[in-house]
C-alpha cells in the first residue's frame, strides 16, 4: 500500500473530523479508511489519533505528522488542478514542425490567431522539408504530406492539395512551346525529397494523360530555395496550388489544363490518447484554414 496514499487519507480524516466523514468525502467505505489509518500507524510505530466512539484527537506526534500530510495533499491538489486547467484552455509550450511551404501559408496564420486568442500559449515552429524525429526534437505536432509508416504516431488526414509545374512568367511565348520546348528543354529544379530522377504523370479533365520524365538539374533542400531559383528563371519546378496566389504574377503554370494527382496532408502527433487541448485546437484550426486555402 502506498505510504503517500495513507498520508493523504490521514489528512482527510483530520480535516473531515471523523473516519466516517472522510469515507464519505473520499467516496470509499469506512472500513477502507480505517485500514489505511491502522496500516499507517503500524508502519510508523506510533499512535497518531486518539479516538472514542464520538470524538477524535491528534497525539503530539500526530499533530506534527498532519502538518506534513496536509502539505502533501495541497501539492497534489495544486498539481491536479494545474493539469486540469491546461486541458480547459491552451497553455504552455507546443512544438510544431511542417514543410516550408505549409509553414508559411498554412501554419503561421493559424498560430498567429491562436496566440492572440490564448495569451498563455507559447508555440515553437520548426520548418523542415525533410522529416525530423519526434522524440529527438520533442515534437508535439507535425503537418506532413502523405501518411507516415510510424505506427507509434497518431495521424489524421486533414485535407489535400495539388502540385503545379511552374516556370517564370514570360518564358512561355505561345501554347505551342508548352510540351516541345518548355518540358523538354527547361532545367528542372527539384527539392531534395524528390531526388534526381523526375517522373510525372499529368491528367486533364477529359482523362487524357501526359507523361514526363527528366533529370533534375539542381537540388535544393528547402521549398523556398527551389522557389527562388524558379522565380529567378533557373528552371521549372513544383509549386503547391494553394501557394500560387502568393507568387503570382511572377510564376505561371506549365500546361494549365493538366495537373498532377492530389496529395493528402496529415496531422501527426505522439499522443495516441488524451491529446493535449493545445494540440487538438491547433489541428482543428489548421484543418479549417487548409480547407479555405484549397476550396
Amino acid at each position: 500500500m502506498s505510504k503517500f496514499k495513507q498520508m493523504s487519507v490521514f489528512a482527510n480524516i483530520i480535516e473531515a473530523g471523523s473516519i466516517s466523514a472522510a469515507a464519505d468525502k473520499l467516496n470509499v467505505s469506512k472500513s477502507v479508511v480505517s485500514q489505511h489509518l491502522k496500516a499507517l500507524e503500524l508502519e510508523l510505530g506510533v499512535t497518531l489519533l486518539k479516538r472514542t466512539t464520538r470524538r477524535q484527537a491528534l497525539t503530539a506526534t500526530g499533530e506534527l505528522f498532519y502538518i506534513q500530510c496536509k502539505e502533501l495533499n495541497n501539492i497534489a491538489t495544486t498539481a491536479w488542478d494545474t493539469v486540469k486547467t491546461q486541458q480547459a484552455e491552451p497553455t504552455g509550450n507546443i512544438k510544431i514542425t511542417a514543410p516550408n511551404a505549409l509553414m508559411e501559408t498554412l501554419i503561421t496564420p493559424v498560430i498567429a490567431n491562436l496566440m492572440n486568442q490564448y495569451p498563455k500559449l507559447t508555440p515553437e515552429l520548426v520548418s523542415a522539408d525533410l522529416h525530423i524525429d519526434f522524440l529527438d526534437h520533442n515534437i508535439d505536432l507535425a503537418i506532413r504530406v502523405g501518411p507516415s509508416k510510424d505506427s507509434a504516431l497518431k495521424q489524421k488526414r486533414i485535407g489535400s492539395f495539388t502540385d503545379r509545374l511552374c516556370i517564370k512568367t514570360g518564358v512561355i511565348k505561345s501554347p505551342k512551346q508548352l510540351e516541345s520546348k518548355i518540358l523538354n528543354a527547361t532545367p528542372y529544379i527539384a527539392n531534395t525529397w524528390q531526388g534526381l530522377n523526375i517522373d510525372h504523370t499529368f491528367k486533364n479533365k477529359h482523362g487524357e494523360l501526359l507523361h514526363f520524365s527528366t533529370q533534375a538539374r539542381c537540388l535544393a533542400n528547402s521549398f523556398h530555395s527551389c522557389l527562388s531559383l524558379i522565380k529567378a528563371g533557373a528552371g521549372m519546378g513544383l509549386v503547391p496550388d494553394f501557394y500560387l496566389n502568393l507568387v503570382k504574377p511572377s510564376l505561371e503554370v506549365i500546361n494549365p489544363d493538366y495537373s498532377l494527382s492530389s496529395k493528402s496532408i496529415y496531422a501527426l502527433t505522439p499522443y495516441t490518447h488524451n491529446m493535449p487541448i493545445s494540440v487538438k485546437i491547433c489541428i482543428d484550426e489548421i484543418t479549417k484554414h487548409l480547407n479555405k486555402l484549397t476550396t
